[in-house]
């Protein structure tokens, strides 16, 4: 196996970081960053002083899109916690994340759905369908995720490739940005 460049860079922050004595220091600050930044894409736009009052717990201070972001950073130390208590990404744990981020139980996706270009009413991408068939490539993809076995490619390469597939997949209905980056931070 072949390591990309960026693998040293990495493995140097890794060892960098188990030096802090608090890394939920350094989880929060950079997960208050990309929640904030990735919201941005999907128009849920809030500034740093919103997020800071609304980690205070104060409803007068709490805007929309302050608490989106919120349920985000949440989803993100959910993700983070429950993968470094296990060493694993599972379907369950995928679930749970998913609870934290949307504020409910809906689960994988169970109805049909499309992406479609709105002015030519032309599907352009129609992810699995069928719930079964949804189970089975999440079965499957939990597997690749934690079978170190089942492919030795560098895990640059790797994340981008579970990145994709989750992606493709569209599990959830919900902001698909926000969903893929929580749980792909949680590897």
């Amino acid at each position: 196996m072949k390591s990309l460049p960026s693998a040293h860079a990495l493995a140097e922050l890794k060892g960098i970081a188990s030096t802090i004595p608090n890394q939920n220091i350094l989880i929060n600050t950079l997960g208050l960053q990309e929640a904030k930044d990735s919201s941005a894409i999907e128009n849920i736009i809030t500034t740093h002083d919103d997020l800071y009052k609304s980690e205070l717990n104060l409803d007068s201070f709490k805007s929309l899109n302050a608490k989106e972001v919120q349920n985000y950073i949440s989803a993100l130390k959910k993700g983070f916690e429950l993968t470094s208590t296990s060493g694993l990404l599972t379907n369950k744990t995928i679930l749970q994340i998913q609870e934290v981020l949307e504020d409910n139980k809906a689960g994988f996706r169970k109805f049909r759905y499309c992406i479609k270009m709105q002015q030519q009413e032309r599907t352009i991408y129609t992810p699995p369908q069928d719930y079964n068939e949804i189970l089975r490539l999440m079965t499957n993809l939990e597997k690749y995720i934690n079978d170190s076995e089942m492919s030795d490619i560098d895990p640059l390469i790797k994340m981008a490739i579970i990145h994709f597939q989750f992606e493709a997949f569209i599990l959830f209905m919900m902001v698909m940005e926000e969903q893929e980056e929580s749980l792909i931070y949680s590897i």
